[in-house]
């Protein structure tokens, strides 16, 4: 099924504002000029501007136009657990902190159905804002055996999982998110310039096989001050009979 215009448009939009390229206070298109540059309708264009309004991306004023919000950056959480979705979770620059191969025992999270002695990819990583803020710190932990060329990749830091294991042809069928509520240890709150102790979010994301096997172990921890989690679904009425 086609994307629709107004969802593949707002889509553009919402990554620009995300990755930065368009930072806060930044005056979006009008309906007018929308309508101009994507050669769509005015229905079209006035449901891009609404849909970006409501999930706090942007603000519309009477007569002025509408801006990027000056608020906390906004993530909608069921991009973390969707498989189908390209690219960086977040957007901007990421670095690679450790790469290595240990023992899933020693992977730094749980890891259902794997055997401690397994061995496993683990890939900590730093998500910065536009601001080169730390914004977030990732941990990936994937089975060797899936991926035994992984860390030959030429640009492990913004690599994601999900592209990868389609260009390898290993078929991921379902991830599941889990949100755990947790104090910070001292070295993630060093590194996302917080105090040592403060209550965050982690989110903590498996994904599986179509056998049932486990295919990666991962968590995020992303700075509360920087950025607020949404869950937003756009529902498409279904056309024809």
């Amino acid at each position: 099924m086609a994307v629709p215009a107004y969802l593949r448009i707002r889509n553009e939009f919402e990554q620009r504002i995300r990755s930065g390229v368009l930072p806060p206070g930044s005056r979006l298109p009008t309906e007018a000029e929308l309508q101009k540059l994507y050669s769509i309708g005015r229905a079209t264009a006035q449901r891009v501007l609404t849909e970006l309004a409501q999930a706090g991306l942007v603000e519309r004023h009477r007569r002025r136009g509408t801006f990027v919000t000056e608020g906390a950056r906004q993530e909608n959480l069921l991009r973390f657990v969707n498989t189908s979705l390209p690219g960086p979770k977040i957007p901007g620059r990421h670095a690679v902190e450790s790469a290595a191969v240990v023992q899933a025992r020693d992977a730094g999270l749980e890891m259902p159905g794997v055997a401690d002695d397994t061995p496993v990819h683990q890939l900590r990583r730093l998500k910065f804002d536009v601001d080169d803020n730390v914004i977030a710190v990732e941990l990936s932990v994937i089975p060797f055996a899936l991926a035994p060329r992984l860390q030959e990749e030429e640009d492990l830091g913004h690599f994601t999982t999900h592209d990868y294991f389609a260009r390898i042809g290993v078929h991921a069928v379902k991830s599941r998110i889990y949100i755990d509520p947790m104090a910070l240890d001292a070295v993630t709150a060093a590194q996302l310039r917080v105090p040592e102790g403060q209550a965050v979010i982690r989110l903590r994301r498996l994904t599986w096989l179509a056998d049932g096997r486990l295919a990666e172990a991962r968590w995020d921890i992303t700075r509360p001050d920087l950025v607020e989690f949404f869950l937003e679904q756009t529902i498409v009425p279904a056309t024809g009979a």
